[in-house]
C-alpha cells in the first residue's frame, strides 16, 4: 500500500495535478486520496481505475514499475505485431542475444502434444540417451500440491490446478539447470500464461500424430481421457480427438520443433526426436531452424 501510494503521488506530481483537482476529476474525496498516498487507504480496483483515468493513464501504468524508455520503444513496436509475429520476435530475441541459452533453456526439453503421441515412451528413452532425468509434469504437480490430480481439481478447481502447475514449472527449471526431459499434459498450451512460462524455461517439441494414431494408442493404453468414449461410439470418440487437435494445432505449432510420429516406428521417432533437440553440453548451440519436421 505504501508503494502504491508513492506511485499515485509520483504520477500526480508528473501531471502537475493537485490533490484537490484529482479528487474532483476522480470523484473521490481528498481525505481518501490522502490516505491512499500515505499507504493507509483500503483502496479498491474501482477506486484505482478512477484515479488512473483522472491522471490519463492506464491502470497497468499505475500499478507497474516505471518502464525504461528503451523498453517502452520496444513495446511500441511489439504492440503492432500479431500473435504469430510475436512468437517469431520472441525466438529471434532469444537466439540473437543468447537469452535462451543463458537460462539453460535448450538443455531442458519439454514434450507437448495430445495424449497418444508417445510423449512418455519417447521422453523416457530420450532422457536415457542424454543422461538426464525424466519427469512427468503431472506427477510434479501432485508433488507440489501434496495430493492427487483428482483431489487438486476437486478442492481447488482448474484455477488452483494451474497455479500448482506454474509453481511446478518454476521449481523444475531451477532444480535441473543441467538438463531434463519432461512430458506435459495435452491442454497446457491452452493456458497462455502457463505456455509462455513453459516456452521461456524449456525447449518445447510437439510430438505430432494423426487422429487415428492418437485414438489407437490411447485405446491400447486403456484410458480414454479426455476423449468421450462413454457412449461406446468409436466414431464419436475419434471426432472428439479431431476437434481437440484442430482447436490446439496453432498452439502446438508454436513449439521450437515438431516431430511427426505418424507412420514411424519407435526407433525412427526417437532418432527424429534426437535430431530435433539441441545437443547436450554445448555452450553455444549451433543455430537451428525454428521448426524441424522429419
Amino acid at each position: 500500500m505504501s508503494e502504491l501510494g508513492g506511485r499515485v503521488r509520483a504520477w500526480r506530481a508528473r501531471r502537475g495535478v493537485t490533490r484537490k483537482a484529482l479528487a474532483a476529476d476522480s470523484g473521490l474525496s481528498e481525505r481518501f486520496l490522502a490516505d491512499v498516498e500515505s499507504g493507509k487507504g483500503n483502496v479498491s480496483i474501482n477506486s484505482l481505475q478512477a484515479i488512473a483515468s483522472a491522471l490519463h493513464i492506464s491502470l497497468l501504468e499505475l500499478l507497474q514499475d516505471a518502464v525504461r524508455p528503451a523498453l517502452t520503444r520496444v513495446q511500441g513496436l511489439l504492440l503492432r505485431l500479431d500473435d504469430t509475429q510475436l512468437d517469431q520476435a520472441h525466438s529471434l530475441l532469444g537466439s540473437t542475444f543468447g537469452l535462451n541459452d543463458a537460462l539453460g533453456r535448450e538443455q531442458r526439453v519439454a514434450l507437448i502434444g495430445l495424449r497418444g503421441a508417445g510423449k512418455s515412451t519417447l521422453g523416457n528413452q530420450l532422457a536415457t540417451a542424454r543422461g538426464v532425468p525424466f519427469i512427468e509434469l503431472d506427477r510434479e504437480i501432485e508433488r507440489e500440491a501434496g495430493t492427487s490430480m483428482n483431489e487438486i481439481l476437486l478442492l481447488h478447481g482448474q484455477a488452483g490446478y494451474r497455479r500448482y502447475e506454474r509453481r511446478a514449472l518454476f521449481r523444475i527449471a531451477e532444480e535441473h539447470p543441467g538438463g531434463v526431459v519432461m512430458t506435459t499434459g495435452g491442454s497446457i498450451v491452452s493456458e497462455r500464461e502457463t505456455f509462455d512460462l513453459l516456452q521461456s524455461r524449456f525447449y518445447c517439441v510437439w510430438l505430432k500424430a494423426s487422429p487415428e494414431e492418437h485414438m489407437g494408442r490411447v485405446v491400447a493404453q486403456g484410458d480414454m481421457r479426455p476423449f468421450d468414449a462413454t457412449r461406446g461410439a468409436t466414431h464419436e470418440a475419434l471426432e472428439d480427438i479431431r476437434r481437440i487437435l484442430a482447436s490446439r494445432e496453432a498452439l502446438y505449432a508454436r513449439a521450437d520443433a515438431v516431430v511427426d510420429t505418424a507412420a514411424r516406428t519407435l526407433k525412427q521417432s526417437l532418432r527424429d526426436l534426437e535430431r530435433a533437440v539441441p545437443s547436450m553440453n554445448t555452450t553455444s548451440p549451433a543455430k537451428r531452424p525454428t521448426k524441424e519436421t522429419p
